[in-house]
């Protein structure tokens, strides 16, 4: 069996779904899109920079999950989903995903963004298989809290390792794409590491280690 893993954020979709998500929310008033906003801010830089709290961070994200209802947040994500996402779906994603498929390959979605939000975005690509941070569900409602180990960075190796328990026999090949110098520990532990439209110091990165580098814009 082969393994072809995908990031999500700016390497499948034109653009960050956690951020997209926030923008969404203030647009429709749920909540405060100043302070929201502000929020984000700070935490994405944090994040390109490579020194994010992801505790910290879920910590803020989730909160909007664990102060309103389920069935109220499943119908704002549909809208989120629509207005959102959809349009900014890359073409050419959805090509190299159909490559993949088409020579038989397992595929799966591995991201830092939490599983409420991008649960849905695989199944528009049309993927079963998601990594994802694990918002706390208690009585059918999120508590605001994570759950698990957050899938980024390093986390990101050991929540696959942890996936790939499930399978009797080890992947024969593996690929990854990313955009995110945040992805460098699972890059090398793949056979296949493709840096996606990347940031500069991943791109430094696969020139040092000879990976390939490709743009899917």
């Amino acid at each position: 069996m082969k393994l072809a893993i995908f990031d999500l954020d700016n390497t499948l979709i034109a653009g960050d779904s956690d951020c997209l998500w926030g923008e969404f929310l203030g647009e429709q008033g749920y909540v405060d899109s100043e302070a929201y906003q502000a929020g984000h801010d700070k935490f994405y830089q944090e994040y390109v920079e490579g020194v994010m709290d992801i505790n910290e961070f879920l910590e803020f994200q989730l909160k909007v999950l664990g102060d309103n209802d389920r069935e109220i947040l499943e119908d704002w994500r549909k809208n989120y989903i629509e207005t959102k996402i959809k349009p900014i779906m890359l073409p050419e994603a959805i090509k190299l995903i159909e490559d993949h498929r088409q020579q038989g390959h397992e595929l799966l979605i591995i991201t830092a963004t939490n599983r409420f939000i991008t649960e849905p975005i695989a199944k528009e690509f049309n993927i079963d298989n998601l990594i994802a941070c694990e918002p706390e569900i208690r009585d059918g409602q999120y508590t605001g809290k994570v759950t698990g180990t957050p899938s980024y960075a390093q986390g990101k190796v050991t929540r696959l390792n942890e996936w790939l328990k499930d399978y009797e026999q080890p992947f024969e090949e593996t690929w990854f794409y990313s955009d995110s110098h945040n992805d460098i520990p699972l890059l090398k532990e793949v056979n296949h590491a493709i840096a996606v439209d990347a940031d500069e110091t991943l791109i430094n990165e696969a020139k040092k280690q000879n990976w390939s580098v490709i743009s899917l814009r």
